[in-house]
């Protein structure tokens, strides 16, 4: 079963980034690279991925074969969508024991979710 772990952050856990010194976010880096290799190794990733900020984002509406984008409105969240792994698991319980190695869990900000399987 496929399953998706969404990493969010916050303004607390943004400003603590703020204020990594260049070998401290040096450092955040390899450790998500070597989860991407312990999760590759094992067989379990899909794909992993970085998000840019949501306001480099941009809202699609497409009526009546006429598309256009806007900047917003967004909904007013603290919290943001920063990152993602796609991994295939055994179990619900090996997806969270892996998303229990990402280092904003220790915050609350990460989330496991099944993939729909549709028909």
């Amino acid at each position: 079963m496929k399953y998706l772990i969404l990493i969010y952050n916050n303004p607390a856990t943004r400003r603590l980034w703020s204020e990594f010194s260049d070998e401290q976010r040096a450092e955040g880096w390899r450790a998500y690279a070597a989860l991407d290799e312990e999760f590759a190794a094992s067989g379990e990733l899909i794909v992993s991925e970085a998000l840019a900020d949501p306001s480099q984002g941009r809202r699609v509406l497409a009526r009546e074969g006429v598309t256009t984008t806007t900047d917003g409105p967004f909904a007013e969240v603290k919290e943001h969508l920063a990152g993602f792994y796609l991994l295939e698991c055994e179990s619900f319980e090996r997806a969270v024991e892996r998303a229990s190695r990402i280092p904003e869990a220790a915050f609350g900000l990460v989330e496991v979710r099944p993939v729909m399987e549709l028909p």
